[in-house]
């Protein structure tokens, strides 16, 4: 029988673009209250043999960009998408690819896609919410930002769940208000 600990680096390997918080909850099952759709499960519905493909296709891609050819990577991103234009999973990894080229509005539209086609549930639904919640932080929108992330905590996200956290205002103040009080508990004669 595997651990906590053990099945958190599992995921952390198997899924190596998921944000690092969220390896041990992926690998814990979803969070209490997270929606109940399995999570794991993004390729129903798709015939067997173009999703190996596809699947042996994105992993070319994700090692591609791990080795820094993006444009590799991209290449078999791409492909995939063309192979199975419905599953979202290739559009997320494309998204990743084409945020570290620097592309975010190419980035936005992929990841805007694989929500559209995940329906809003599943794990690539989740990891593209968290993507594009950071894109939207990046430039600003932090409303949209909060939309996001709650959206992908409330499918299991940890990660996402302290950034929308860290965007409400109220939370912010009161963070800010504790820090002053522990501060001041340190160090009192600086208060004086």
């Amino acid at each position: 029988m595997s651990s906590e600990h053990d099945r958190a680096v599992l995921q952390a390997i198997f899924n190596p673009s998921s944000p690092l918080g969220d390896a041990a909850a992926a690998a814990a099952g979803p969070a209490p209250g997270a929606a109940t759709e399995e999570l794991a499960d993004d390729d129903r519905g798709f015939d067997a043999a173009p999703l190996a493909e596809v699947k042996a296709l994105e992993a070319r891609g994700v090692a591609a960009a791990e080795a820094g050819d993006l444009q590799a990577a991209l290449h078999h991103f791409g492909r995939a998408v063309l192979i199975l234009p419905q599953r979202p999973s290739a559009y997320n990894n494309r998204a990743q690819a084409l945020r570290l080229q620097g592309n975010t509005a190419g980035a936005l539209a992929d990841l805007d896609l694989a929500i559209s086609l995940s329906g809003g549930v599943g794990r690539t639904a989740c990891q593209a919410l968290v993507q594009r919640g950071l894109l939207l932080r990046l430039a600003s929108r932090d409303e949209d930002a909060k939309a996001d992330f709650d959206k992908a905590a409330a499918l299991g996200s940890e990660f996402a769940r302290q950034q929308a956290v860290a965007l409400n205002p109220y939370a912010a103040l009161c963070n800010r208000m504790l820090t002053e009080v522990i501060a001041k508990l340190r160090n009192p004669e600086a208060s004086v």
